[in-house]
């Protein structure tokens, strides 16, 4: 029986350990990722863009920021399969706020 308790008691303290581990972790996240968010101020650079064209000749409609040129090609392979507009994976520059593309300024180079 007192073996019983002290697995029970150990369980425990190596649960409230790891709990207070990940709780320590998580802030840790939630505080970069809000100066992260701070970031409200517009600037150019160059990015990588998923850029999705309509119409006959093709018109950019929208662009999304991309982190990788990985990352851009898989999200435009899904977008393809499940929609008729033209996707392309270009390195941009373009005005960036808040993680999003503003404006384009200069198409650099069509990724493939």
């Amino acid at each position: 029986m007192a073996k019983f308790f002290v697995v029970i008691v150990l369980m425990c303290l190596v649960y409230i350990g790891f709990s207070k581990v990940m709780d320590t972790n998580l802030l840790v996240g939630e505080k970069i990722s809000k100066k992260l968010d701070i970031e409200d101020v517009e600037k150019e650079t160059t990015v990588i863009g998923l850029m999705m064209y309509l119409g006959d000749p093709p018109v950019m409609k929208e662009h999304l920021l991309m982190y990788s040129n990985e990352d851009c090609l898989i999200k435009k392979d899904i977008a393809e399969l499940t929609s008729s507009a033209i996707y392309k994976c270009l390195k941009v520059d373009a005005v960036v706020k808040n993680k999003k593309i503003v404006s384009i300024i200069k198409e650099i180079e069509v990724i493939k």
